[in-house]
């Protein structure tokens, strides 16, 4: 009798955690919103539009009071593609106890742009990759606020992920890999995953014990990570975590996106009246949870093998 009340105490607890925890899907909307408007035009690399939306996440970033990465002056990692000008946004919570041990939150901030003709010329990607820029930001907010990070904490938002992965390609020349405990990359969380609300997957599931840390942060919770359900499309390979995950970080991407269903990936569709964004905001606490023990120093990830 003592035990069963104990154990449903404790599951009380984590519920209730998980309510506590201070992201809002008021301001999960705004952000959002803001990122996927029309004004950002679509927020292809190279354009006065990922101008805008560099200089929106730059300005979240000051307010939420995140350090210069590395020996930089301000929030953006300058570099060439093509002999054109791009630039990465990154700030750090530095680490209390670790600071040279690295947890990476990420997404990229660049879309589609606009379409050349039509009613609807704008790309919004509200969905691809806006949420997951989104997620960064709540969660640096989370993070600054408990400040309670043992590791340092990168918060990095990727330029280039729709025309080669060029962002993350320069940010990982530019770190040392096995310095990086674990990377929590986060591409489309705006829309129910296919086992319904509560739930998102993890791609590479199986070549670390990342997910299962994560699932073990969560035990309690009415929140499930699961397996990616589409192992025939690659994912792992496919997204801003893969030039880490090359290196051996535990590198993964964590998704909610149907790849076999979602009608509006790269559609101009793909707004913001389209995402659930009560769901995304409990997706958002979820990783904020999942992710404890690992920024709290305490579970460090298997490596991934190297390629």
């Amino acid at each position: 009798m003592k035990k069963s009340i104990l154990i449903f105490s404790l599951l009380g607890q984590l519920v209730f955690a998980q309510d506590k925890i201070n992201i809002s899907k008021e301001e999960v909307k705004r952000i959002e919103t803001e990122l996927a408007d029309d004004k950002m035009q679509g927020r292809e690399i190279f354009t006065p539009g990922i101008e805008l939306a560099s200089a929106f996440i730059e300005n979240e970033f000051t307010k939420i009071g995140l350090s210069h990465y590395q020996k930089l002056n301000n929030y953006r990692q300058e570099f060439e593609v093509k002999g054109k000008s791009a630039n990465n946004v990154i700030g750090i919570l530095p680490g209390k106890s670790k600071p040279n041990e690295f947890v990476v939150f990420s997404a990229h901030y660049d879309h589609l742009g606009l379409k050349t003709s039509g009613k609807d010329k704008v790309y919004n990607g509200a969905n691809d990759d806006a949420s997951g820029v989104t997620a960064v930001i709540a969660l640096a907010q989370y993070f600054a606020a408990l400040n309670q990070n043992e590791r340092t904490i990168i918060f990095v938002a990727f330029t280039g992920e729709e025309v080669g992965g060029f962002g993350s390609k320069h940010f990982s020349k530019g770190i040392n890999a096995d310095d990086v405990v674990a990377m929590f990359n986060v591409e489309m969380i705006g829309t129910e995953s296919k086992w319904g609300k509560n739930s998102a997957y993890i791609t590479g599931f199986e070549k670390s014990d990342f997910g299962e840390i994560l699932q073990k942060n969560l035990k309690g919770s009415n929140f499930s990570f699961n397996s990616d359900p589409y192992p025939d499309q690659q994912l792992f390979y496919r997204s801003d975590n893969a030039r880490l995950a090359a290196l051996g970080v535990p590198a993964h991407t964590i998704s909610t996106s149907k790849m076999d269903s979602e009608e509006n990936y790269h559609q101009l569709s793909d707004e913001v009246s389209t995402l659930d964004l009560d769901n995304m905001t409990e997706i958002i606490k979820s990783i904020a949870i999942s992710s404890t023990s690992i920024v709290n120093g305490k579970d460090t990830p298997t490596r991934v093998e190297k390629l």
